[in-house]
């Protein structure tokens, strides 16, 4: 893999498309410290808050017990002002604690934090830590792809001298890591005898980039693309089948995925994918237009603080608590350009759901809250493929791979082998 370059070249996005001069209002930004203007649609206003707190679901939730928006950033300036509010961490060091503290916006803290806390996971009392298969073979890399951006991604590959059935390519959620609870779920994968290879994208866990900023959602798919493409283009890959596996908001991320490479993968998976936002909440185009203009005045301005969302995200509350520990995670308010580019993407996959051709496979919570079971039901009935299943969970929640009792975490885990096996 590449040499790391300097932060300083790696950590600065791409520059949003240029606005057009807005009328009227001041706004004060905190993350820039100048004043802007401009002048939002009255009437709008509800539809707009509406659009952000629905995006805030389909994106995935809080994780409960997280620090609250901002929370953050006045813990790491009290730290180092000696004065301590740290988060909770039920059972941690108070070194832990203040390593968690700190600001993550760059990717070199995010590094920090993750090797503080890696000797910590495999204590943590989840089955996915607790029951984990031995002896899978792991890697991880650093590297620095055609744009200049340093990617941070692993593999786990079935024990030594079990043959390998196919390769499948993981895409997480919103604000996630490929680092945490993935680890558990691609070692069962990887065990049953899949090699498994995932990715944290720009801005988010050990990647380069600004912490939980998407300055454009086609542009993070593409670097999906080139990194997955550099994998598969490996000898001990290229012959075996591909599959992709999106949860969430890498559910979108997988589909926008196939619908670029519509040839080049042998079957999509779908875990509570977000994928189409309620008519219901759908601001007008007036005010996806205002937000727009926004975005590119302040696109890396955080949202007004929003109900946590957590609890809707786990079930089992034992589990829930252990989000904590997930430090590298973003668990602050959603930047503005990153809200725009989820509701661009959603729009556009909806709009192409009859291109899907893929063999698929979508799992869902049937109770889920944060992504619509029923849009999985509008995508299995969309998809141009007659080799489609759809899994509804009864009772279940939205993270159904990480915040349910362990036999239906189990049961998941074992439908996505099952479903795999029988396409290799």
């Amino acid at each position: 893999s590449s040499s790391k370059p300097a932060v300083s070249t790696l950590d600065k996005e791409t520059t949003p498309p240029t606005c057009p001069t807005p009328p009227c209002v001041p706004l004060l930004s905190e993350s820039v410290g100048t004043q802007v203007s401009y002048c939002p649609p009255r009437r709008s206003s509800k539809h707009h808050m509406a659009a952000i707190s629905q995006l805030q679901r389909i994106a995935g939730p809080r994780h409960a017990g997280a620090p609250r928006p901002g929370a953050v950033r006045r813990a790491s300036v009290a730290v180092a002002a000696g004065k301590a509010p740290l988060p909770r961490l039920e059972g941690a060091s108070e070194e832990l604690r203040a390593a968690a503290a700190q600001s993550l916006d760059w990717a070199p803290a995010r590094r920090r934090v993750r090797g503080a806390f890696a000797p910590v996971l495999p204590t943590l009392d989840h089955c996915l830590f607790k029951m984990a298969p031995k002896g899978i073979q792991m890697e991880e890399n650093f590297e620095t792809n055609s744009k200049g951006v340093e990617i941070f991604w692993k593999s786990w590959l079935p024990r030594e001298g079990t043959p390998t059935k196919a390769a499948l390519f993981f895409c997480h959620g919103y604000g996630d890591t490929c680092t945490f609870f993935f680890e558990g779920v691609a070692k069962r994968i990887a065990a049953a005898g899949y090699a498994v290879y995932a990715m944290d994208y720009p801005g988010f866990g050990l990647s380069y980039g600004l912490h939980g900023y998407i300055a454009s959602f086609d542009g993070m798919v593409d670097h999906v693309i080139e990194q997955y493409a550099r994998i598969r283009g490996r000898k001990d890959v290229q012959g075996l089948p591909h599959f992709l596996l999106g949860q969430s908001m890498g559910g979108a991320v997988a589909l926008k995925v196939h619908l670029k490479q519509p040839k080049e993968w042998d079957g999509v998976l779908l875990v509570a994918p977000m994928c189409k936002i309620s008519e219901d909440v759908t601001p007008p185009a007036l005010v996806l237009k205002a937000l727009s203009i926004l975005s590119c005045l302040l696109p890396e301005a955080k949202l007004f603080p929003q109900k946590d969302i957590g609890d809707l995200g786990f079930r089992d509350p034992v589990k829930r608590k252990l989000c904590e520990y997930n430090a590298i995670s973003y668990n602050d308010q959603m930047r503005l350009r990153t809200a725009v580019e989820l509701l661009k993407a959603t729009k556009d996959i909806e709009s192409q759901l009859e291109k899907i051709s893929s063999p698929l496979l979508i799992l869902h919570g049937a109770a889920d809250q944060v992504t619509d079971p029923h849009v999985s039901q509008f995508l299995y009935e969309k998809a141009n493929t007659k080799d489609k299943t759809l899994k509804l969970y009864e009772g279940a929640y939205h993270s159904i791979l990480e915040g349910e009792p362990d036999d239906r975490i189990s049961t998941a885990i074992k439908d996505i082998i099952s479903w795999l096996d029988s396409h290799c």
